[in-house]
């Protein structure tokens, strides 16, 4: 089967970075040192080139990723070997974030990409867990990533059906968490909201689907596909939840245009590399915060502060406070952990030169 590559987002000046006598193609789904791609002349399977594995083996985040376009070359068999990964566009990176045993923080400041050259990031939460309403925090967490990863959020809060009266209020609450960010009830089952998510997804643009096991991204991938390209779990009918299905990611051309990745689901997600991501999704306490009498104001017991005025007035909820903090705690962390192995790789650099120096001069006659 042959493809249209400008279908799947090939561009002119994507044309201009490949380097000769190679062939460009998409990664539609890697696993352990190969990765399928999608070329003009069909689907293959390339392992990966020598100066691929140095780059990834120096930092996770150059691995290929679905999404990635990438320079094939070819072989005398027929096949093709992934030479190297063209520039990114964006990337939707997470931090390598843990809890310890003590309940702490803990990684190694690395990240790992989990979609690229995406233009959508469909943050999908479902409308309810058993008895919980959506989790917001995830909600902040997954679009203040989307932000920084250089696509744009679209909020889906999925299994709508199965919420009933107050939708409205869960959907003001979700917009309060998101400002800014377009925000849509979604129920795949009986196709609502459906066609208001393809209409994203006009000519080559690609889209990742996001969110937590059981939010139905895979049923949504199947309604924007017209037909059964992701196997789906029935939901079970104490909570209304599916069971988790994918356990890869995938990038799945759409018929009439778009393509979208459909991704495993995420129980925890780390920031990685923060810069505007939390601030827009704070951008409400932001606000506030350029208000406060004091411009270091550390919103605690400040007097003139006025986020805690917004807190006490009832304008500005605890809970969001909460998350704000954590955030901004985490994507701190994260930086002094990336500054720290920047600065070990660094100093390894260094001293590899010098080791060679020294070598060099023992070995002048």
């Amino acid at each position: 089967m042959s493809y249209d590559l400008s279908l799947l987002g090939w561009t002119d000046s994507r044309a201009a970075e490949l380097p000769g006598d190679t062939v460009p193609g998409r990664v539609s789904r890697v696993d352990r040192g190969t990765a399928e791609v999608v070329t003009s002349a069909g689907r293959h399977h390339a392992r990966y080139g020598a100066r691929v594995r140095r780059a990834s083996a120096a930092d996770p985040v150059a691995l290929p990723c679905v999404g990635d376009w990438a320079a094939l070359k070819p072989l005398p068999a027929g096949d093709y070997e992934l030479a190297e990964l063209l520039p990114r566009t964006t990337a939707f990176v997470r931090g390598g974030v843990s809890r310890d045993s003590r309940g702490g923080l803990s990684g190694d400041g690395q990240g790992q990409v989990l979609a690229a050259n995406v233009d959508i990031v469909f943050v999908a939460e479902p409308s309810m867990h058993a008895t919980d309403l959506a989790d917001l925090g995830r909600i902040e967490r997954l679009t203040a990533l989307a932000w920084e990863s250089g696509g744009t959020p679209v909020v889906l809060v999925t299994k709508s059906d199965l919420f009933g009266p107050g939708l409205g209020d869960l959907l003001d609450d979700v917009r309060q968490a998101a400002p800014g960010v377009d925000v849509h009830a979604v129920s795949s089952i009986r196709g609502e909201g459906v066609e208001l998510v393809r209409d994203y997804l006009d000519g080559s643009r690609t889209a990742v689907v996001l969110g937590p096991s059981g939010a139905g991204k895979s049923t949504l991938v199947n309604a924007l596909a017209g037909g059964e390209v992701m196997e789906t779990q029935r939901v079970r009918a104490a909570d209304g939840r599916g069971r988790h299905t994918t356990v890869h990611r995938e990038l799945i051309p759409l018929p009439g245009g778009g393509l979208v990745i459909d991704t495993p689901g995420i129980r925890r997600v780390g920031l990685y590399d923060m810069n505007e991501g939390v601030e827009r999704v704070f951008s409400d306490l932001e606000a506030l915060a350029a208000e406060c009498r004091f411009h270091d104001c550390g919103h605690e017991t400040e007097p003139g502060c006025a986020v805690l005025a917004a807190l006490e007035s009832g304008e500005l909820p605890e809970r969001r406070l909460e998350s704000w903090r954590k955030l901004q705690r985490e994507a701190a962390w994260m930086a002094s952990r990336t500054d720290a192995r920047l600065r070990k790789d660094l100093q390894s650099k260094w001293k590899s030169i010098h080791k060679e120096m020294r070598r060099s001069g023992r070995n002048r006659p």
